[in-house]
C-alpha cells in the first residue's frame, strides 16, 4: 500500500491484513511475517512526543473498539497507540454507513470510536447515538486548521459532535492497461459496462452512492429523492446487473488482481492502487457526484470512553496524522498535517482536484439515507 512497506508484495501485504482483520492468523504472526513487528518496536523513540501525550491521558484501561472503514488505518499506529498507553485497538471494519447506523440503532455495539460520514451526523444526533465532544480533552484538535466546509457538518445546534477525520471524493477506477479509452463522465462508466466492460466492473454496496451515481447518467442530483428520478436510476442499475463482476465496497483485491478492469472508488483507494499499479486511474465524472468529509464519533454507549478520547486524539496529532494520511492515501483537510505530507500527495489530482471538478460535486444528504425508495431500489438491484 505504502512504498515503504516492501518487506512483501502488496497483494501479499492485504491478504495478510484481511486475514488478521478476521481473526484467521495471530497478531504475532501477522507483524512477522509483514515486517511491522520491528518497525512497531522502534516507534517509541521515533515518535517520543506522541508517546508521552498519550501517557499523559492516565490510565484509560486496556481496550478500546473502533468502528470504522477498510485500509482506513495503519495497523503500526494502533500498535504504537497500545505502546504509548497499554489499550489495544480492536478495529471492526464495515463497508457502509447503514449497516454502521443499523448496528448502533440495535443497541450494544461495544464500539467506543465511530468513523461516520457527514449525512449520518445529523442523525445520529437526532436518535441520541452519538455525544457532545468535550474539546479540552482533545488538545491536538485545532478547528482554525480545517476548511470549514469540511468540519462544520460535525456540529449540529451549535455543539460539536464529530471531529473532522478525512475528506475525499467518489469517482471510479479503471485499469488503462486493460482498457484502451479514456472515459470522463459517469455515462461512459455505465455505457461501458454494459457494453465494452461486460463482466469487468465492480459497482458499490452502498446505496448512497449505487444509486447516487446512477442518477448522475441523466444529469439529476447525486442526492436526488424525486421518486420518477429514482424510477430511472433504478432501471439503469437493473439493466447493468448483469453486465457487473461484483456489487461491494470492496474491490480492491478485484482490481489489483486484474479480475476487475473499473470500480466505483474512493480517493485513498485510488491513491493506493495507483502507487502499486500506476496504470490504475482514478476518474471524477464530469457530470458531478460526491464530495465527502468522515468524522470521528463517540457513540453515548461507549464503554470505554477514556480510551476513545485518547485514541481520538493520538490520531490527530499531525505528524500521527500524516503517517496516516500516508498509508491510507485519503487528503486530511488539515493545514497542519498538509504541510507534512511528501510532494508526490500535496501535489496529486487524486486527492485534490482541479477546481471545476470539484465545483459539480455535492456533499451526500442526510435525506437519502432515511429514504425508503432508495432502501427499496438498492434491495431489489442486489437481488436481481
Amino acid at each position: 500500500m505504502t512504498k515503504f512497506r516492501d518487506h512483501i508484495p502488496a497483494k501479499e501485504f492485504l491478504q495478510r491484513l484481511e486475514s488478521y482483520r478476521k481473526g484467521s492468523i495471530t497478531r504475532r504472526h501477522f507483524l512477522g511475517v509483514t515486517g511491522l513487528g520491528a518497525a512497531t518496536a522502534m516507534l517509541s523513540s521515533a515518535m517520543p512526543g506522541l508517546v508521552r501525550r498519550a501517557h499523559a491521558q492516565g490510565s484509560i484501561g486496556d481496550k478500546v473498539v473502533i468502528a470504522t472503514w477498510p485500509n482506513y488505518h495503519d495497523p503500526q499506529d494502533f500498535e504504537a497507540f497500545k505502546e504509548a498507553t497499554g489499550a489495544a485497538v480492536d478495529m471492526n471494519v464495515f463497508g457502509s454507513n447503514e449497516e454502521m447506523l443499523a448496528k448502533l440503532q440495535a443497541g450494544g455495539t461495544g464500539w467506543d470510536v465511530v468513523v461516520a460520514t457527514n449525512y449520518t451526523i445529523p442523525i445520529y444526533v437526532g436518535e441520541g447515538i452519538i455525544e457532545e465532544f468535550d474539546l479540552s480533552r482533545l488538545p491536538n484538535y485545532d478547528p482554525s486548521a480545517t476548511d470549514p466546509r469540511y468540519a462544520n457538518p460535525g456540529i449540529v445546534d451549535g455543539k460539536r459532535h464529530a471531529i473532522p477525520r478525512n475528506v475525499g471524493t467518489t469517482g471510479f477506477c479503471l485499469n488503462t492497461a486493460d482498457f484502451d479509452g479514456s472515459p470522463a463522465t459517469w455515462k461512459e462508466y455505465w455505457d461501458l459496462t454494459r457494453d465494452q466492460l461486460s463482466g469487468r466492473v465492480i459497482v458499490h454496496d452502498y446505496q448512497l452512492t449505487a444509486i447516487g451515481n446512477a442518477l448522475k447518467y441523466y444529469g439529476y442530483s447525486f442526492n436526488s429523492v424525486d421518486p420518477k428520478e429514482l424510477e430511472d436510476a433504478e432501471k439503469l442499475l437493473i439493466e447493468a446487473k448483469p453486465h457487473l463482476f461484483a456489487i461491494t465496497s470492496d474491490y480492491q483485491p478485484s482490481m489489483r488482481s486484474g479480475d476487475a478492469t473499473m470500480s466505483m472508488c474512493w480517493t485513498g483507494d485510488a491513491t493506493q492502487m495507483h502507487r502499486d499499479i500506476p496504470s490504475i486511474v482514478y476518474i471524477l465524472g464530469r457530470e458531478g457526484g460526491e464530495i465527502w468529509s468522515d468524522f470521528f464519533t463517540i457513540p453515548a454507549s461507549a464503554p470505554h470512553k477514556d480510551a476513545a478520547y485518547a485514541l481520538i486524539d493520538f490520531l490527530l496529532e499531525p505528524k500521527m496524522a500524516a503517517r496516516e494520511a500516508m498509508f491510507h492515501g485519503y487528503a486530511t483537510g488539515d493545514k497542519r498535517v498538509d504541510a507534512l505530507l511528501p510532494a508526490e500527495m500535496r501535489d496529486s489530482d487524486i486527492l485534490y482536484p482541479a477546481a471545476e471538478l470539484l465545483d459539480a460535486l455535492e456533499f451526500g444528504a442526510a435525506v437519502t439515507m432515511t429514504n425508503p425508495q432508495r432502501a427499496e431500489i438498492l434491495a431489489r438491484f442486489k437481488s436481481a
